[in-house]
């Protein structure tokens, strides 16, 4: 399940980066691409962030 939500991201990032790099050029809103793209990496860095986390007592 990590890794299909790993490979769900990077997909993602991919995508949106792709939506970015148009909207850098006029081709696509930049309001939109800028979000997404932050989400998107957000989204791939979470399941990551949380391997090994101390959970308590």
């Amino acid at each position: 399940m990590k890794y299909l939500k790993l490979i769900c991201g990077i997909l993602s990032m991919i995508i949106s980066f792709y939506l970015y790099i148009l909207a850098i050029m006029n081709m696509f809103p930049l309001f939109i691409a800028a979000p997404l793209l932050l989400l998107s990496i957000v989204f791939t860095l979470s399941p990551l962030s949380s391997y090994k986390r101390f959970k308590g007592f």
